[in-house]
């Protein structure tokens, strides 16, 4: 793809008054300017955010720990432990071995780990938790399954210790 336009001239030919007509000569045009930058409203748009959204794709592996705010999704494999203020979702087919501390618990994959201090719990169809639960409500779905100890519905406070003095 050529930058300039080119225009062609045609031969001379014989002038009927003995000279040779004038010869147009093609006027180059400037280079076109480099391409600017997106105005910053559009950058704005593609920068990540406070409290936005991550997402660990189904074919990513990854061994760490997650910590911050926002929302978290996870889609592939991950070990290590996870703090975040926000929700928190791992999702069919999705594995992850280690603790979590979320506000909203989401398994519909596989959770080898402790929820601890949860506000809320929900175990999809499918969804497998090897480890203790707690939180201050869950929602079991039929096809979902656990191993461990479970505590809901208590907030902070202890469970009442069960006298075995008769």
């Amino acid at each position: 793809m050529a930058l300039w336009k080119e225009i062609t001239t045609p031969t001379p030919t014989a002038h009927p008054s003995g000279s040779s007509p004038p010869i147009d000569r093609p006027t180059p045009e400037p280079p076109p300017a480099p391409l600017a930058p997106p105005p910053p409203a559009a950058r704005k748009a593609r920068e990540p955010v406070d409290g936005g959204d991550s997402m660990i794709a189904a074919n990513i592996t990854i061994e760490g720990k997650i910590e911050g705010s926002g929302n978290v999704r996870i889609a592939g494999r991950f070990k290590g432990d996870v703090r975040i203020d926000g929700n928190f979702n791992i999702e069919p087919g999705a594995h992850l071995t280690g603790q979590v501390l979320a506000g909203v618990v989401v398994v519909g994959g596989e959770l080898q780990g402790n929820i601890e201090s949860a506000k809320r719990v929900d175990v999809l169809d499918g969804g497998v938790i090897v480890g203790d639960v707690k939180a201050g409500s869950i929602t079991v779905a039929a096809g979902s399954r656990m191993r461990g100890h479970v505590e809901f519905g208590w907030g902070d406070e202890k469970p009442p210790k069960l006298d075995s003095g008769r």
